[in-house]
């Protein structure tokens, strides 16, 4: 008798540890529930907009548990909330510095995929929508998760006159500043916006001493620009070989070792770069895995020299 109150008391507490925490309520949740509905996430993860209805948990998240851990603000940006709407865990991604809560979130006939970050305290960081679905436009659309991760959105058509591909690729990654920025933007369906290249730190200031842009031409060239602290430094570098057909984008912000020496290494990403100073030149040692910013076949291996800045004209002075 004794055996079998021992056996139903070990089988009310396995039942109670694998009872599964209701989402779909108002009531509080602790972050660990939270967190834990969202399963560790498989890879290599792709979903077309084909498939996007059947993705993601059965589990229920309210909008009401959503908001105990995102702030109305951030939830606003993504849907109406003055609506209803829910969301459903499709899984997490746990890195060094922050972990990614990806979920599916649905309002009316909106569907989106969406990654919030957090701490590893659980505090929330920052969300975007990685994925949409998207009305019959006659292309197909996917969404590429690898494990640093990188979020690849891309969209692709076959004409059916000339059977001509179609594409454009956009590929976003949460940097060192708390926000998402695009580490490649590639298509061929504008040649014009294909072949216009983009500083997005073209107008931040450039008055310490090795500020400046760098270059070989139009297409290779490097641009560094005054950081937050004296000895760190704002840099996009966009390069193109091999006639064009290899091409490598970055933007982000490198660290003085010494007065001629830096390095680009961010916490949780393994693309590591190595730059050094001589006279007006500065060069470029990739030493990290930086395949996610360029192409296979060619590297953040080169040297640009700096180029002089024009000479504001000095107004005559009236007679």
């Amino acid at each position: 008798m004794k055996q079998w109150i021992t056996l139903l008391l070990v089988l009310a507490i396995i039942g109670c540890k694998d009872k599964k925490v209701d989402l779909s309520g108002n009531a509080p949740v602790k972050p660990k529930e939270f967190v834990n509905a969202f399963p560790i996430l498989n890879f290599p993860f792709t979903v077309a907009d084909t498939n996007l209805a059947k993705i993601g948990d059965s589990t229920i998240i309210s909008a009401a548990v959503l908001q105990q851990f995102v702030p109305d603000s951030a939830v606003n940006i993504l849907v109406n909330t003055r609506k209803k709407y829910l969301v459903h865990p499709i899984g997490r991604i746990e890195k060094k510095s922050e972990n990614y809560l990806l979920g599916k979130v649905i309002q009316n006939k909106k569907t989106l995929v969406v990654a919030f970050v957090f701490d590893k305290k659980n505090k929330f960081l920052n969300a975007k929508a990685v994925f949409e679905n998207y009305t019959n436009d006659g292309y197909l659309h996917t969404l590429s998760i690898n494990r640093e991760p990188t979020f690849f959105i891309s969209k692709e058509k076959v004409t059916t006159d000339t059977k001509q591909l179609f594409f454009s690729r956009v590929g976003w990654v949460y940097g060192s500043d708390n926000m998402f920025m695009v580490v490649m933007n590639d298509t061929n369906e504008d040649t014009k916006k294909s072949n216009e290249i983009i500083n997005p730190i073209d107008t931040l200031p450039k008055a310490n001493k090795l500020s400046g842009d760098y270059v070989q031409d139009k297409k290779n060239y490097i641009s560094v620009r005054d950081g937050k602290y004296p000895n760190t430094y704002v840099f996009f570098i966009h390069f193109e070989k091999k006639k064009g057909t290899c091409v490598g984008e970055l933007k982000g912000e490198f660290k003085m070792k010494d007065a001629k020496t830096a390095v680009y290494n961010q916490g949780g990403d393994p693309c590591v770069i190595n730059f050094s100073f001589a006279g007006n030149d500065i060069t470029l040692k990739e030493k990290g895995s930086c395949g996610n910013r360029r192409g296979m076949q060619c590297f953040f291996d080169d040297t640009f020299t700096k180029k002089k800045e024009a000479k504001t004209s000095k107004k005559k002075k009236l007679a």
